[in-house]
C-alpha cells in the first residue's frame, strides 16, 4: 500500500494506468508529459499522452513513444531528469539523452536523490550517504560523507535533511552533524519508499496497490510503479474536493479543508464557508439539531430574513423581503464535480407536513431566540448609528426627518428595517414560549419593534405590561396612558380581579408620568386630573400645574396646593402661597355668603373648619399678600382674619385693638403678642422686645386714642377708599356687650379717659400679672394712671421687685468673688517678686558657662537659673527665629 499525506475520507488522488508487459520496470521518471520507463534489460522506455504534448502528465491513456534499448548495461535502478543510476550516477542531456557525465564514486550506489532548487545529489552505497553539488556545468563536487547503520533502501531530500528508508524504518539524516533520528516504521512486508511531497495536508489516504518497487514524485503527480505497470496519481483540487464533501454530507471535513485554501483567496474562502455553513444549517434543522444548527446560521452569516422564512407563524413586518427556500446554494463554480453527488438530506421538501409542524414548538423556537439575541448586538448598533447620521443630515438641512411610531413612513434604512424584522421576531418567540419577563425586558431598551404587529399580538394574548412598554419605548404615552385609566377603571368596576387590582394601581400611573414632568407636562397635567390624592409635580413646575388645574379643574387646586405645600413649603412660590390663602378665603366668603342670609353667621363664635383653615393658614404661611386680601375682607364680618391680616403687614396696634375692642377677646391678644415677643426673640439680631406688651398696654388703656390716626393708618395701607374708612373704624372699635346690650365707647381725653378705662377693665391688671418678666416695669408704671391702687398692682410689683432684688444680690456677690479673686492674684504676684538670687564671684551663667561678675544678670523663675542677660536676650532672639524657620528646622 501506498501513504500518502492527504486528507482522509476523500478523492484527493485520481489514477492513470499504463502497462508494459514485456520487462520489468526499475526505475520510473517524468519529463515534461512523458513517462520515463526504465526496465530490467537496460532498455528505456518513453510514453507520451495519445492526444498531444503538454508541459505536465495527463490523466488520458498513453502509448509508448519510442524504446531505447542498450540504455545502460545493468538494470536502471533509478533516474531522476538528467540522471540515470545504473552501475553508477550518470548526468544524461535532454531529449536526446546523450550521457554529458558520470559519478565514478557512485558505483555500487542503490538510491539517489536530486534537490532541484539547490543542485545537491545524495547517494547511498553500501552503508555510506555521499552529498555532491553541481558545479553548474558538467560536473558535481563532493561535499560530505556520512556512515549510516544498515543499507539504504530509499532516500529523499526534506528540506536541508535527508529522509533515508532503512530497514524496516525511516530515519532523518541531519546533514550538519550527520545524527540520525527515528521517524515511524514503514511496515513489515514492503521495503520503505519516501517522497517529499510539499503539501500543508495532516490527514492520510491509503491508495491500495500492492508490490510497489518506485515511488517518484512528478511537478503535478505522483508515479507508482509496479512490476510491469505505471500508475499515475493526479491530486483533487481543494475546490472539487470541498464539493464532493459538501454532496455526501461531510460538511465539518469540507469546512476544515477550507482552511487550506490560499490565503490570497479570502473573499472565494468566505463565499465557500458561508455557502457550507448555511446547508449545514439546513441539515441538522431538518434533522431535529435546532440549535446547532442556528450556530451554523449564525456562522454563514445569511441575512436574518432567510432564517425567518423557516418559521412561517412568525409574523413579520410588511417591509422584510423573504426569500425563496434554496437549498443548492451556489458554492463558487463546482457545480459540474457537485452534480455527481447526491445525498438524502436534500431531497427533502419544505412542505413536508412532519416538519412544519414542529418549526414553532418549543426548541425550534429557543434555537431561534438564541441566535436572534446573538445577532441583535450588532444589528441595534448598526441601526442607531443610521439613526444618528440622519438625526446629524436633518441638522444641516440635508434630508428629511424620520420619526418612529404610530403613522410614521416606512424605515428607510437597510440596518434599520433588519433591525425591526429581528426585535419583532424576538419578540414573538419570547411570548411563545412563554418569557413575558424577558419580553418586557427586550421593549424597555432600544428596540425597533413593529408597532402593528406587537401591539396586537400583546393586545390579543392581553399582555398588558409589555404593551405598555412597547407604547413608552415609541413615545406613545397617549396610548400607554389610555391603557392604565382602562385597566384602572375596570380593576375599580370589578374588585374581584384582585391580580387586575394590583398591578394597575393608581401609583403606575405616577410612576409613568414622572419622566414626563419635563418633557410634556401638558400631558401630565392632563391625567393628573385622574389622580386627585396623589402629588405628581416632582419634575414639573408647581405654578404650570396650578394655572392647568385653575382653568381645568378649579375643584382640585386647592388640594394641590396642599400636596405641594405639605412636601416643601421652601420650595413653593409666593404666587402659589397667594393662590392658596386666596382659595381658603373664597370658601369662607361663600360660607359667609349663604349663612347671613339665614342670619346663621356669628362673627366671634361661629369657626367652621373652612373658617379654621383660612385662620391657620393666614398665621402660617408667609408668602401671601396681605394686602390683597384685606381688600376682600367685608366691612362688618371676619374680624379675626383681619387682625392675623394687619399683624403680617405689623400693624400690631391696629391688629391688638380689634382683638380687644371689637372681639373682646384679651386670650387672643396675648397669645398675639406672645408670637410677636417669641419670634423677636429667635432673631440673630439680639435680645428680645418688651415694647409689644407696652403697646397692648396702651391698647387697653387708650381705646380710641386717635380714631383719626387709625383712619389715616389704614388708607396708607391701600385696603379701603378714604371715605369708606371712618366707617370700618366705628364698625371695628363699637363693641357689643354679652346679652344683645351694646356700648359704645366714648373719646377720652387726658386723665380723666384713662381713669375711666382703667376702671372699667381687670385685663390691664391680668396683662401686668402674667407677663411681668417680659415687661419693662418702669416704662409701664409711666404709662399707668397716678390714681391706680398699689393693691392692685402687687401681682406686678412682687415678683418684679423680687427678681430686682435677686438679681442686684447676684450682682454683689459676682462683684464680691471678682475683688477676691484680684487680691489673690496680687498676693501671687509680690509672693514672686520679692525672690532673693544670691550672686558670688564663683557664679556662672547657665548659657555661656563664664562667670556673672559685675554684669547686669537675670535669673529664671526657678530663682536658681542665672544668666548673663545680653546671653537671655540672644537665646530668646534665636528662638524666634528658630520659630519663624519653615518646617521647624533650625539653622
Amino acid at each position: 500500500n501506498v501513504e500518502i499525506l492527504i486528507p482522509r475520507k476523500r478523492q484527493w488522488f485520481t489514477t492513470l494506468t499504463t502497462r508494459s508487459s514485456s520487462s520489468t520496470i526499475d526505475a520510473l521518471e517524468s519529463y515534461g508529459s512523458k513517462l520515463l520507463a526504465g526496465c530490467y534489460d537496460g532498455s528505456l522506455r518513453i510514453y507520451s499522452p495519445q492526444s498531444s504534448s503538454s508541459s505536465e502528465l495527463r490523466q488520458e491513456p498513453y502509448v509508448l513513444e519510442t524504446t531505447v534499448s542498450g540504455f545502460s548495461k545493468k538494470p536502471i535502478v533509478s533516474m531522476k531528469l538528467l540522471l540515470s543510476l545504473s552501475e553508477s550516477i550518470a548526468f544524461h542531456k535532454l531529449p536526446n539523452l546523450e550521457t554529458v557525465a558520470v559519478i565514478t564514486k557512485a558505483k555500487g550506489a542503490n538510491a539517489y536523490a536530486w534537490d532541484y532548487g539547490r543542485g545537491f545529489l545524495c547517494f547511498s552505497r553500501q552503508k555510506r550517504v555521499c552529498i555532491f553539488k553541481h558545479d553548474g556545468g558538467g560536473g558535481f563536487v563532493e561535499v560530505r560523507d556520512f556512515g549510516v547503520p544498515d543499507t539504504v533502501k530509499s532516500i529523499s531530500w526534506c528540506g536541508e535533511n535527508i529522509c533515508l528508508g532503512i530497514r524496516k524504518e525511516y530515519v532523518i539524516l541531519n546533514t550538519a552533524n550527520g545524527t540520525l533520528s527515528e521517524v515511524f516504521p514503514s511496515g513489515r512486508v514492503s521495503p520503505p519508499l519516501v517522497r517529499l511531497l510539499r503539501s500543508p495536508y495532516p490527514l492520510i489516504q491509503t491508495v491500495v496497490l500492492q508490490n510497489i518497487r518506485r515511488l517518484v514524485k512528478s511537478n503535478n503527480a505522483v508515479i507508482v510503479g509496479l512490476d510491469n505497470s505505471v500508475h499515475v496519481l493526479f491530486p483533487v483540487s481543494i475546490g472539487a474536493q470541498i464539493v464532493q464533501l459538501t454532496a455526501t454530507g461531510n460538511f465539518e471535513e469540507a469546512l476544515a479543508l477550507c482552511k487550506s485554501l490560499p490565503p490570497e483567496d479570502s473573499s472565494l474562502i468566505a463565499a465557500k464557508e458561508s455557502s457550507i455553513h448555511t446547508r449545514f444549517a439546513h441539515y441538522l434543522f431538518e434533522n431535529g439539531s435546532y440549535e446547532e444548527a442556528m450556530e451554523h446560521f449564525l456562522a454563514s452569516q445569511v441575512d436574518i430574513p432567510h432564517v425567518l422564512s423557516m418559521y412561517p407563524s412568525i409574523i413579520l413586518p410588511k417591509t422584510t423581503m423573504i426569500p425563496q427556500p434554496d437549498k443548492n446554494v451556489d458554492i463558487s463554480g463546482d457545480e459540474a464535480a457537485l452534480s455527481r453527488y447526491h445525498h438524502p438530506a436534500f431531497g427533502m421538501t419544505w412542505s413536508n407536513a412532519a416538519l412544519e409542524s414542529k418549526k414553532m414548538s418549543h426548541n425550534t423556537l429557543m434555537g431561534l431566540i438564541k441566535y436572534l439575541q446573538k445577532r441583535r448586538p450588532g444589528m441595534i448598533e448598526k441601526a442607531t448609528s443610521e439613526g444618528t447620521e440622519e438625526v446629524i443630515s436633518d441638522a444641516v438641512g440635508k434630508s428629511k426627518k424620520s420619526n418612529r411610531g404610530r403613522g410614521v413612513s416606512p424605515l428607510n434604512s437597510g440596518a434599520r428595517e433588519m433591525a425591526a424584522t429581528l426585535d419583532t421576531a424576538l419578540l414573538q418567540a419570547l411570548l411563545h414560549t412563554g418569557q413575558s419577563g424577558a419580553a418586557v425586558d427586550l421593549l424597555k431598551g432600544v428596540n425597533y419593534c413593529d408597532i402593528n404587529i406587537c401591539e396586537e399580538i400583546l393586545m390579543t394574548s392581553k399582555n398588558y405590561p409589555a404593551q405598555l412598554e412597547l407604547f413608552k419605548s415609541n413615545s406613545m404615552h397617549h396610548e400607554a396612558l389610555k391603557l392604565l385609566k382602562q385597566l384602572l377603571e375596570k380593576s375599580k368596576s370589578n374588585q374581584s380581579q384582585t391580580d387586575v387590582t394590583q398591578m394597575f394601581s393608581p401609583e403606575l400611573i405616577i410612576e409613568y408620568l414622572k419622566p414626563l414632568c419635563r418633557t410634556d407636562p401638558m400631558l401630565v397635567l392632563e391625567y393628573s386630573m385622574l389622580l386627585s390624592n396623589t402629588n405628581l409635580s416632582g419634575n414639573i413646575s408647581a405654578d404650570l400645574v396650578n394655572s392647568y388645574l385653575k382653568q381645568h379643574a378649579p375643584n382640585m387646586q386647592g388640594r394641590y396646593l396642599e400636596l405641594m405645600m405639605a412636601m416643601n413649603e421652601t420650595a413653593v412660590s409666593g404666587n402659589l402661597h397667594n393662590e392658596m390663602v386666596q382659595i381658603y378665603l373664597s370658601e369662607v366668603l361663600d360660607l359667609h355668603a349663604s349663612q347671613s342670609a339665614q342670619r346663621k353667621w356669628d362673627d366671634k363664635d361661629h369657626h367652621p373648619p373652612e373658617r379654621k383653615k383660612l385662620l391657620s393658614a393666614l398665621e402660617s404661611i408667609l408668602g401671601y399678600n396681605p394686602q390683597t386680601l384685606l381688600k376682600r375682607l367685608p366691612r362688618d364680618a371676619l374680624y379675626e382674619e383681619r387682625a392675623v391680616i394687619l399683624g403680617k403687614m405689623n400693624q400690631h396696634e391696629l391688629a391688638m385693638s380689634i382683638y380687644v375692642h371689637k372681639l373682646h377677646a384679651p386670650d387672643l391678644a396675648l397669645a398675639y403678642c406672645d408670637r410677636i415677643y417669641e419670634s423677636i426673640s429667635f432673631l440673630p439680631s439680639g435680645k428680645p422686645s418688651s415694647s409689644i406688651y407696652l403697646t397692648l398696654l396702651q391698647v387697653y388703656l387708650n381705646p380710641k386714642k386717635s380714631a383719626k390716626d387709625f383712619a389715616k393708618r389704614i388708607v396708607a395701607l391701600g385696603s379701603f377708599e378714604s371715605s369708606d374708612t371712618t366707617k370700618m373704624m366705628e364698625s371695628v372699635l363699637s363693641s357689643k356687650v354679652k346679652g344683645g346690650r351694646s356700648k359704645k365707647i366714648v373719646a377720652i381725653e387726658g386723665a380723666e379717659e384713662i381713669r375711666a378705662g382703667l376702671s372699667s377693665s381687670t385685663d390691664i391688671l391680668d396683662l401686668l400679672s402674667q407677663r411681668w418678666e417680659r415687661i419693662n416695669g418702669a416704662q409701664a408704671l409711666k404709662i399707668l394712671p397716678r390714681e391706680t391702687k398699689l393693691q392692685n398692682l402687687l401681682p406686678f410689683l412682687a415678683p418684679l421687685l423680687r427678681n430686682s432684688s435677686e438679681a442686684h444680690r447676684n450682682f454683689s456677690v459676682i462683684k464680691s468673688l471678682r475683688q477676691s479673686e484680684n487680691l489673690q492674684v496680687k498676693e501671687e504676684v509680690y509672693k514672686h517678686r520679692k525672690g532673693v538670687a544670691q550672686v558670688t564671684s564663683e557664679s556662672m551663667c547657665s548659657l555661656c558657662n563664664k562667670k556673672i561678675g559685675t554684669s547686669v544678670f537675670a535669673v529664671y523663675p526657678n530663682g536658681e537659673t542665672l544668666v548673663h542677660f545680653v546671653c537671655f536676650k540672644d537665646s530668646q532672639g534665636m528662638k524666634a527665629v528658630v520659630s519663624r524657620t519653615p518646617h521647624g528646622r533650625r539653622r
